[in-house]
């Protein structure tokens, strides 16, 4: 070991400190002896902890329901709840009644908040296929799910027939708000399965957006419909008008297997993704929400990014597909992994795009699917339009 890599001895350690704590206590007497010579009084302490900045409320009415696009960047706590209907109970009248939860819940006016300051949650909710199918055969989300490779799902663990989405800056509001959607349910709905999840450290990507990193290391969901014109045409629904203003969810929790990626070096790593895991600059050069250079090859003949790369299988422009809106989160119960959540317009951008992935991209080998459903995530509703309302009366 050189002598600069040694960490410094226990006595160097306290000398330093020593030499510190003094530095600040004499800087410390001799500013507040000024300033309380001068006033009287004792001047406040340097150290005194900041008044924490309050989270911006979230809109949960409107054209479309919040958490979604709303907030801007999500915040970084989740918990997916996934459940079933009992097979006597309409939907219609549930929805609305959880409408005005939701509506409660986030203005901080119900009790069930336990005086907790509900800040910049939000509550989507969404609804399967099967009771879609009840109230149109051929209506967006009225289609399950197909099975793909590397799935280990448990029954109870594929399809559910709603969903309910937490979102929160306080990890505390999440289980306090299901409690209470779910007291408002009462018997008529039951519970498959539910999940948390937390986002990474946020990563400037752009010049108004930024994108956490998973559990990997990587920078996660840079591409993606962001301007108004690309959600319009990706990710919002826009007909039949029953499903207007909602959106299609896909719900995949996977299993990471962390310890074989760990093992690989660095250059492994990103040729894995196609992108440097430092600054998620694509391995083709540019900037980090540059569009990757899939044609772009060495002197010498090879693909900067490689021909199993997942930004190059994944690739939406390739796979003739629209663009996912990605709002992943890592996980680690019941084992470390992510929780994927993609929102688009058409589920075939989801199925299409996993279906080439499966023939060869070498993420997937990492990875093993546990939990797996989709969900229409009904319009935004307001006073005059219940949760629900345009699609179940």
């Amino acid at each position: 070991m050189h002598r600069a890599d040694r960490p410094p001895s226990r006595r160097a350690f306290l000398d330093a400190t020593g030499v510190t704590v003094a530095a600040g206590l004499l800087a410390g007497y001799s500013g507040d002896s000024a300033r309380s010579d001068r006033s009287g009084d004792p001047a406040p302490s340097a150290s005194a902890t900041p008044t924490p900045v309050a989270p911006t409320p979230v809109a949960v009415t409107g054209r479309y329901q919040a958490g979604v696009t709303l907030p801007r960047s999500a915040q970084p706590h989740l918990l997916a709840l996934v459940a079933d209907l009992g097979a006597t109970v309409m939907p219609g009248p549930l929805l609305a009644e959880l409408g005005e939860t939701i509506q409660t819940l986030t203005a901080g006016s119900d009790p069930r908040l336990l005086g907790l300051s509900p800040g910049d949650m939000t509550v989507t909710v969404g609804v399967g296929p099967r009771l879609v199918r009840t109230a149109g055969a051929t209506l967006p989300g009225a289609a399950d799910l197909p099975r793909f490779s590397r799935e280990r799902v448990a029954e109870r663990e594929r399809g559910g027939d709603l969903l309910i989405q937490i979102c929160a800056g306080d990890a505390l509001l999440l289980p306090v708000a299901a409690a209470a959607l779910l007291d408002q349910a009462g018997d008529r709905i039951q519970e498959r399965w539910r999940q948390f999840g937390r986002r990474g450290a946020e990563v400037p990507v752009a010049e108004d957006r930024s994108a956490p990193r998973n559990l990997l290391g990587f920078i996660d969901g840079i591409v993606g419909p962001h301007t108004t014109a690309e959600q319009e045409r990706d990710l919002w629904l826009a007909d039949p008008s029953a499903v207007a203003g909602g959106t299609l969810a896909v719900l995949r929790r996977m299993e990471i297997d962390l310890t074989r990626f760990a093992a690989l070096s660095v250059a492994e790593q990103e040729a894995v993704f196609g992108r440097r895991r430092a600054s998620g600059v694509p391995l083709s050069g540019g900037s980090v929400d540059s569009a990757p250079g899939l044609s772009a090859k060495t002197p010498d003949g090879r693909y900067l990014v490689p021909v199993d790369a997942h930004v190059r299988r994944a690739n939406p422009t390739v796979v003739g597909v629209g663009h996912m809106l990605r709002r992943s989160y890592s996980i680690d119960d019941p084992a470390p992994g992510l929780l994927f959540i993609s929102f688009q317009n058409d589920l075939r951008t989801f199925t299409a795009t996993l279906t080439r992935m499966d023939t060869s991209d070498a993420l997937l080998p990492f990875t093993t699917t546990t939990a797996t459903a989709t969900f229409l995530i009904l319009p935004g509703y307001d006073a005059r339009r219940p949760l629900g309302s345009t699609l179940f009366g």
